[in-house]
């Protein structure tokens, strides 16, 4: 989809390695201006052709006295569009035009103040008085190109924020686009806004009339093939289809046997139901509890359900005639994934779902969302239509629960941990706290312990519940649940459950440890 000719209102964002180049996007995003993500090496020419309002320059591990340290072309200052350095990108922005950077005495990290001296423009709204911000470098300006001048100073940063007013290039040594910085977003929207001269025009609202109308160009008169698992990615993938192509769109719906309680069940009340969308149900439960009888490798047990998946789903697109398009729900961060300044990724992460389809079943790929962020897929899941619940659904892996029990999967162990997990989630929603957490599961571990029940001397097997808190699944920290939910849900868990005789709480955080236990 070409949203350059539907967004004339575009900024250009030039990764040079930073940690926050994504979270930059989204702030960007979030005040309804649209903006891609592309490496620092891409050709003036083709920024010339994007026809941005205005470009930022991302941080980045690199010092500008590096002998391989990533440059962009001089002339990027003097095409007459609006620019903001962040971190390494104003001190790129200095050197190139004249300025002179040094190794600071005392590297900058974390949290600190910065004085205001002139309010214009960038600080425009900010109390100009000992602002609040997050530095990350150790590098410092102390010397301004020509036609600049300093905007705010720091203890140990001179030129904290410079700007050539005339020709609309400013830096700031701070990340405004994390949240230790608390006038970041007004930063940013005083750049978009009044020095960009953007307008708020990216919407999921508009997202959908022209998704919409670009899918139909596309498909023509064809059949799309869709593989919904449930999930917010498929689901909304398959509603957006389904509102441009009709009757042209088949999904198919493959219950593996490691889905959660009711799962199978509401999809096809969902989707089959209330949206009227084709769909292909099968179960195939027996076949995969067969290929998994025995394996106790985590890796072994992906590649088991993945590849069976692949079989499962196209035995049954064999029976559709006519398909010429395959949909998938890629993201964004897929996409910037694979063109990232730090190279390109050996393969761009799919859903193991799908991984492989498009080569074998010779489709077209369809990828509607690939301009979007799993936040915006949420937004977009609301203008389509779909219950709160599947919108702001838990990220649940493609394997399912096949590697939430830790060693061989069986009917009993599945049964276990189906009606475990089912109790985490009830009192979680219960209590409030489901929208709370990114992800909260339980999970069944190979291990017995003895207990005592009614008297009597019990030797059962062990549960573990994990809740986290992220914000995009690099990292995450333990969920402090409050102890009376803990004790509920163990009582619960314990008293209901035939199998198991204790509770345990993981208080790992990632990193070092996974979100996941396999």
């Amino acid at each position: 989809m070409d949203w350059h000719a539907l967004h004339p209102d575009r900024v250009l964002i030039l990764d040079f390695g930073s940690q926050y180049t994504q979270l930059i996007a989204r702030r960007v995003r979030e005040s309804h201006v649209y903006c891609e993500i592309h490496p620092c090496t891409m050709a003036l020419e083709a920024v010339l052709s994007y026809r941005p309002k205005g470009i930022i320059l991302s941080g980045g591990p690199s010092s500008v006295h590096d002998a391989e340290a990533p440059m962009a072309p001089r002339d990027l200052f003097s095409m007459g569009i609006p620019v903001l350095g962040i971190c390494y990108g104003m001190q790129l922005m200095a050197h190139l035009l004249g300025g002179e950077v040094e190794r600071a005495q005392h590297r900058e990290y974390g949290p600190a103040l910065v004085d205001v001296e002139e309010p214009a423009v960038l600080f425009q709204d900010i109390d100009p008085k000992e602002v609040r911000v997050w530095m990350s470098h150790g590098d410092r300006i102390v010397a301004l190109p020509p036609g600049f001048r300093i905007l705010a100073r720091s203890a140990n940063s001179p030129v904290a924020a410079m700007g050539d007013l005339s020709r609309k290039l400013f830096g700031v040594q701070f990340h405004p686009e994390v949240a230790h910085t608390p006038c970041g977003r007004t930063l940013l929207d005083n750049f978009l806004f009044h020095v960009c001269g953007c307008k708020p025009t990216w919407t999921m609202k508009s997202f959908v009339d022209s998704a919409i109308a670009a899918v139909r160009q596309k498909v023509g008169s064809d059949r799309v093939l869709c593989a919904l698992s449930g999930g917010v990615d498929s689901s909304v993938v398959a509603v957006l289809l389904h509102k441009a192509v009709g009757d042209q769109l088949q999904c198919i719906f493959v219950n593996n046997g490691l889905l959660r309680k009711g799962e199978a069940e509401t999809v096809e009340r969902v989707f089959r139901d209330h949206f009227e969308i084709n769909l292909v149900s099968v179960n195939a439960t027996d076949l995969f509890l067969s290929r998994l009888k025995g394996v106790t490798d985590p890796e072994q047990k992906r590649k088991i359900i993945g590849n069976l998946f692949i079989e499962v789903f196209e035995k049954e697109a064999a029976k559709l005639r006519g398909t010429r398009y395959l949909a998938q729900g890629t993201l964004y961060p897929d996409v910037i994934e694979s063109v990232s300044f730090k190279g390109p990724s050996a393969t761009i992460k799919t859903h193991h779902n799908v991984g492989g389809l498009p080569e074998r079943m010779k489709l077209e790929l369809i990828e509607p969302l690939r301009e979007l962020f799993k936040d915006e897929v949420r937004q977009l899941g609301r203008e389509l239509g779909l219950p709160e619940r599947i919108i702001m659904r838990h990220p649940f892996p493609g394997p399912g629960l096949a590697i939430r029990i830790i060693g061989e999967v069986t009917p009993e162990s599945l049964r276990i941990l189906r009606h475990a997990d089912a109790i985490v989630l009830e009192e979680l929603e219960a209590e409030n706290w489901y929208d709370r957490v990114w992800q909260a599961f339980a999970v069944l571990l190979p291990v017995r312990s003895v207990g005592v029940m009614g008297d009597e001397r019990t030797y059962e097997q062990v549960l573990a519940i994990r809740a986290v808190e992220s914000v995009d699944a690099m990292t995450a920290d333990w969920a402090r649940l409050p102890y009376d939910l803990l004790g509920r849900l163990s009582n619960r868990i314990i008293n209901e459950v035939p199998g198991v005789n204790r509770v345990v709480y993981d208080i790992s955080s990632k990193p070092p440890s996974t979100i996941e236990w396999e």
